[in-house]
């Protein structure tokens, strides 16, 4: 067992699977190191089949083995300093920080000449799943994960969260809470260490910033664009640019960049579109007079719905009627 918490390099190239370690019922686990500067690894993991704590010596110059994991993996930096390879690029992380890991990203961790402290929680697919399904977390994080992480299957995905302000400090609470849990194992702790999952992503994607390479970033701009323009499709008779940034967690002048950047269009003509192709359709396929189909797509002002329209067909509402029906 503590090769697998420890797995020293062993060649250059061949790549190890990391499989998830428990039985199903065990959705999550934790693995502690305490790195004592360049001289020994200690380390264990809960739940394990048994209680047992491993020691590893090594040097400055000490890598595990190139990897993945068939499982979601977290890591938090408790304290000190921790050092990542992940597809060939150093990264280093520093206390406070976190690193999620898709499955399927290969990685190793180098240990550095200082002490520290990290904690790795691995966990399965299908609790990550239930954890997105449950709309805790920001769209814009929530969208990334599911669709990069968990969907795209063909890509290698990781994030950096760095706390903001004093963030770490709420987020360290429900680690140790949850750490506590997977350590006793007490009556309901299935559902607990759930509930503990929840709010620690909720305050990672409220209160922590996160660090996306540039295809990440072309990667989520679509996806925050499929999101913001179903939301607009739902919600065109009322929506506002307040309401996407209450609901986006966005800057207001950010939806006119991406929209502007998708369709050519700024935020209010992007709107004034999808209102005005809403009344063509109730104008071709109903019989409702002209100022209810204006009060429908969200014109209160007849004078100004004629005018827009007029602008965008090059005839009124009733003349298009009868030319298109």
């Amino acid at each position: 067992m503590g090769n697998r918490l420890v797995c020293p390099e062993y060649s250059k190239s061949a790549q190890e699977v990391k499989t998830y370690p428990l039985i199903d019922r065990e959705r999550i686990f934790a693995v502690c190191w305490y790195i004592a500067a360049g001289e020994t690894v200690h380390a264990t993991m809960y739940p394990s089949p048994e209680p047992f704590a491993y020691r590893l010596h090594y040097t400055t110059d000490l890598k595990t083995q190139l990897h993945t994991h068939d499982y979601i993996e977290l890591a938090y930096v408790v304290d000190g300093e921790f050092r990542q390879r992940i597809l060939g690029k150093d990264i280093v992380f520093s206390k406070g920080d976190l690193c999620l890991i898709d499955k399927n990203c290969l990685h190793q961790d180098c240990l550095l000449n200082q002490s520290a402290v990290i904690l790795f929680l691995g966990i399965a697919n299908d609790m990550f799943s239930e954890i997105m399904d449950e709309n805790i977390t920001t769209q814009k994080i929530s969208s990334f994960l599911q669709s990069a992480l968990l969907k795209q299957k063909d890509l290698q995905q990781y994030i950096h969260f760095k706390p903001s302000n004093d963030a770490d400090h709420q987020l360290e609470y429900y680690l140790c809470q949850l750490l506590q849990e997977l350590i006793e194992r007490q009556a309901g702790t299935h559902y607990i260490r759930k509930g503990l999952l929840l709010r620690i992503f909720h305050t990672l994607s409220t209160r922590y910033e996160f660090a996306l390479s540039k295809e990440q970033r072309k990667t989520m701009q679509w996806i925050v664009f499929e999101e913001i323009s179903d939301y607009i499709e739902k919600h065109y008779k009322t929506i506002t640019a307040q309401e996407l940034s209450a609901v986006f967690h966005f800057q207001e002048d950010y939806f006119n960049r991406l929209i502007k950047n998708k369709t050519g269009l700024t935020y209010s003509a992007y709107v004034q579109q999808i209102r005005l192709s809403k009344a063509e359709h109730l104008l071709q396929t109903t019989d409702k007079s002209v100022e209810e189909i204006a009060e429908i797509v969200g014109y209160h002002n007849r004078g100004f719905f004629y005018k827009l329209f007029r602008q965008k067909y090059g005839m009124a509402p009733a003349e298009f009627r009868k030319v298109s029906t």
